[in-house]
């Protein structure tokens, strides 16, 4: 966008003086330069706090609005301690660890000059704790297996022993799974650098249809545990959703993302529609679903909605760079950034504890009272038009959170839930079939909702699997906490 100098505003201010325009008609130029110099300043300290903005990666430290209106000088840098290293850099002291080996080097010779050093006497040695990892496999561990077989009167039939060193007719144990799905899911590579890896390093001869043919094995073992998580994210109080392009064999699919402060589901789709979202979450949802402005989550009946406010604040930023000349999107986006600052000192205060319910049902009303003002808008431009228009559609759901002191105003959580898509489908550019698109969802689903729980997710995955080997049903999430929880206490 254009700014306009002092001078420039003056030549401006000089022609109109001298011409024969009306005494009104001058008075009005002369306010309106002093309004164009007023938004030109803030616009120059908005362009110079937005240099570096990227709008794909949401702020998570500050407000949408706070983002161009912070101090004018630049934060103080925080001072060192003199001798000490800043907290967290470099590697942990291994002076804790128990040695598991002990391995002395004899000096018997000079490494520098040569010299025969048998005969000197040792003055002192030094000590260090080294942390290793085993080398690379020669070999991989190959175990013959046989079970006994006998027949059982009580079922009338033969039977043998479970076994829990890999799944049923599978040749590959369980230890090797568990750590393609980790290398598939939580490191998101490849299916070709996964077989790569395991040639190399574990000596693991097996083809790419053989993991993906695995994996998809694993995702349908492991749906009930899927479906607690949907099941977990549908009974919160808070959804946060999105969704991301994913692709199928180069056709275009969706990779779709539910989640509480506990769980995440993922769901992958061909389709973009509200038939996704009854899908997962059903048609009512007695709490706050809080998205980005899609209309596909219309189709759920909600007892609150939040409006992500920084997609709106980046689409109307965007228009006011395509649209320098248009003065008044500078004006209402301003205005807009305002009611949502107030809107969040509020909640402060309310989460504080220094006003009480009312105070706070009277400060939201007057917040709405100043947005319907604003949207009132009198004589907007085309563009400004359309932005009225959109921010209109959006009225119910952009001051909830004024009200819900727990829900923000932006989905920022949500955009970090579809992230690990995100980073997925740039390494390894989607699936190759619709049954391993859905075998990743299912999986993902599991290995982000250990993480929000803090539980490894390949622990998890290695009992679960043992579990099935033993009954035939994977073990659930609910059902590993309480064992863990068991095995503390024991």
């Amino acid at each position: 966008m254009r700014v306009y100098t002092r001078t420039q505003l003056a030549t401006f201010l000089e022609h109109v003086r001298a011409s024969n325009l009306p005494d009104d008609s001058k008075a009005m130029a002369e306010e309106l330069a002093r309004e164009v110099t007023a938004l030109g300043a803030e616009l120059a300290r908005m362009r110079e706090q937005h240099t570096n903005e990227t709008v794909n990666r949401p702020s998570s430290k500050q407000p949408e609005w706070n983002k161009d209106s912070g101090p004018e000088t630049p934060p103080r840098r925080r001072k060192r301690k003199l001798g000490g290293r800043r907290p967290g850099s470099g590697n942990r002291s291994k002076t804790h660890l128990i040695p598991d080996r002990t391995v002395h080097n004899h000096l018997e010779q000079c490494p520098d000059c040569g010299t025969d050093l048998t005969d000197q006497a040792v003055l002192d040695a030094n000590r260090r704790i080294i942390e290793d990892t085993e080398p690379s496999a020669k070999q991989t561990t190959v175990t013959e297996e046989t079970s006994d077989r006998k027949w059982c009167p009580t079922c009338r039939k033969i039977v043998s022993p479970k076994s829990e060193l890999a799944l049923p007719r599978s040749d590959i144990g369980l230890y090797a799974a568990v750590r393609m799905a980790y290398l598939w899911v939580v490191m998101a590579l490849s299916l070709p650098n996964i077989q790569t890896y395991l040639s190399r390093f574990m000596r693991l001869a097996i083809s790419t249809s053989g993991i993906s043919s695995l994996m998809i094995r694993i995702a349908d073992i492991l749906t009930p545990v899927a479906e607690e998580i949907r099941q977990d994210v549908r009974i919160g109080f808070q959804i946060w959703a999105d969704e991301t392009g994913w692709r199928v064999r180069g056709v275009t699919w969706w990779l779709w993302a539910f989640a509480n402060e506990t769980s995440a589901y993922y769901y992958a789709s061909p389709s973009r529609g509200s038939p996704v979202v009854t899908l997962i979450l059903g048609k009512v949802f007695a709490g706050v679903l809080i998205t980005d402005a899609w209309s596909a989550y219309n189709a759920l009946d909600c007892l609150f909605r939040q409006t992500c406010m920084a997609h709106v604040f980046r689409k109307i930023r965007r228009l006011l760079r395509d649209n320098p000349q248009a003065r008044s999107i500078l004006r209402f986006y301003i205005l807009l950034k305002r009611i949502l600052r107030d809107g969040e000192r509020q909640r402060q205060r309310a989460l504080l504890g220094q006003i009480d319910e009312d105070a706070l049902l009277r400060a939201h009303e007057r917040l709405e009272e100043r947005l319907d003002q604003l949207l009132a808008w009198r004589n907007p431009n085309p563009i400004l038009a359309k932005i009225i228009a959109s921010v209109q559609r959006l009225r119910p759901r952009i001051l909830t959170f004024v009200l819900l002191p727990d829900c923000p105003s932006h989905n920022n959580y949500g955009e970090y839930i579809i992230r690990k898509g995100v980073l997925k489908r740039k390494i390894s550019g989607g699936s190759m079939s619709a049954k391993g698109a859905q075998a990743y969802a299912i999986l993902i689903s599991i290995a982000q909702t250990c993480h929000l729980r803090k539980i490894s997710f390949p622990d998890f995955l290695l009992a679960s699997l043992r579990h099935y080997c033993r009954t035939g049903k994977p073990l659930l999430l609910s059902q590993y906490a309480a064992l863990t929880d068991e095995s503390k206490a024991a």
